[in-house]
């Protein structure tokens, strides 16, 4: 299909690839989503639908005044986002945060995409750079992005991609955790979206259990990548072998840390560390470890994993596993309207850019979306004020990151949304505040804040 009626071109059917359709479809552009699943596979996706979570199944925080994630679903919400609608369809318990049903989740996107009269999805692959009678394209091809499609980039820009591990939390079969050792509890009891303050199995370990559970991790027979052993992690995904690696208290410190919990089988005892499974289907039969991101060779996350109390006859749905992302230098890359400066035609989305997270990259995708859109139909749409979430991301990526003298551009990374990206605001003590106003107070009187205002320049923009 060529591209004289202005037909966007959208390469990849993951979380962005998939909201940039549904936004720019909505504005009443005609849409073209081109995912290659099931004709070729990758490495990390397991079904040929549109949006699928190849890792957890949690979009994180879902308050959306004290917390950036948060506020980003809110924003999106706000936008028509066809990924917040479909997970907000499809959520699990999972205290404060939103955590939704995988499959049920995928369907509900790829469903809502074959139906728009203005989306044709096409199952095949575009290989290398697109045709160039594509003159509106936005390539989403997330962190799994083809070698042929990175080499057509760098073939116009002279610039490295950046690369960096993720990885993959095992899943476990529920009937096979004993739940006279386990119990449910959120943390601090705290009920998020469709919970009740019990949406979390937990797994106490003493001190000596522990030590153990350390050991076994740090003498573990792990996957070698050999020539992927100097790609740089991104510390929101650490393997847990890593993590161990930097002391032995750093996992107590990290997804096992033992706090806001009380073990009901021992309620005077503290647990020295604590291993927590969310649930990870509608039916409840399927629990993920949450923060258990591996590279350990698939016999040795059996055994080692055993070794946590209640799981002792762990029957594992998935283990755990790392494939390799790439990203890129976006600050150098890209324009203020994710445009690549060597092709403007071409815009990014999602993971390629240098966000990390699901709503991250669908966000971007949202923005971008809607910027192809504007570019196709004529329209004076411009990326969202820097006060929001999405436009602190966009500006992030696209300048906001600071570069590292010595190291340059290299030294960009793979960002969260948090309010570290925000614009400094104004507030003030609130008139029923008693006491003196400082920490914890005075942090959370700022997040509010911002969120208010994020929330109000949002509205400008939509």
């Amino acid at each position: 299909m060529t591209n004289s009626d202005q037909t966007i071109h959208v390469v990849g059917g993951g979380l962005a690839g998939s909201e940039a359709a549904w936004q720019a479809a909505n504005l009443g552009a005609k849409v073209v989503l081109h995912e290659m699943r099931p004709k070729r596979e990758t490495d990390a996706h397991q079904t040929d639908g549109l949006a699928e979570l190849v890792c957890s199944n949690s979009f994180r925080s879902d308050d959306h005044q004290y917390n950036a994630v948060g506020l980003l679903h809110e924003e999106m919400r706000r936008c028509n986002s066809i990924i917040m609608q479909s997970a907000d369809k499809h959520k699990l318990p999972a205290g404060g945060a939103l955590a939704v049903d995988r499959d049920a989740f995928s369907n509900a996107v790829t469903e809502a995409l074959e139906a728009h009269p203005n989306i044709t999805i096409d199952r095949n692959e575009v290989a290398g750079l697109p045709p160039k009678d594509w003159s509106n394209v936005i390539l989403a091809t997330g962190p799994l992005t083809s070698p042929a499609l990175a080499e057509g980039i760098q073939s116009i820009t002279n610039a490295d991609s950046l690369s960096f591990f993720d990885a993959i939390a095992p899943i476990i079969h529920k009937d096979s955790i004993n739940m006279d050792i386990v119990w449910a509890q959120s943390r601090y009891d705290k009920a998020g979206p469709g919970g009740t303050g019990a949406d979390y199995l937990n797994c106490p370990m003493d001190e000596e259990q522990y030590n153990a559970f350390i050991d076994a991790l740090l003498e573990g027979d792990k996957t070698e990548f050999k020539e992927w052993e100097d790609v740089p992690y991104f510390d929101g995904c650490l393997p847990i072998e890593v993590m161990a690696e930097r002391g032995r208290e750093t996992l107590r410190f990290g997804p096992m840390k033992p706090v806001g919990l009380t073990n009901p089988n021992n309620p005077t005892v503290k647990p020295h560390a604590i291993v927590q499974l969310r649930q990870d289907n509608a039916l409840g039969t399927l629990w993920n470890m949450v923060g258990f991101q591996t590279k350990l060779k698939y016999g040795a996350q059996a055994d080692i994993f055993r070794l946590i109390p209640g799981l002792e006859d762990a029957q594992f749905a998935r283990l755990g596993g790392l494939h390799r992302n790439t990203f890129l230098n976006s600050p150098e890359l890209l324009d203020g309207q994710l445009r690549l400066k060597a092709d403007p035609r071409l815009r990014f989305a999602g993971q390629v850019t240098g966000v990390e997270g699901y709503v991250e990259s669908a966000g971007l995708g949202l923005v971008v979306g809607r910027l192809a859109a504007a570019d196709a139909l004529g329209l004076d749409i411009q990326t969202p004020p820097k006060t929001t979430a999405m436009g602190a991301l966009v500006n992030h990526i696209t300048g906001g990151h600071l570069a590292d003298e010595t190291n340059g551009i290299k030294s960009f990374q793979p960002m969260n949304v948090n309010f570290g990206l925000f614009p400094p605001v104004e507030f003030s003590k609130p008139a029923d505040h008693v006491g003196r106003w400082r920490g914890p107070d005075k942090a959370k009187a700022k997040k509010l804040a911002m969120t208010t205002r994020a929330l109000v320049d949002l509205e400008g923009w939509i």
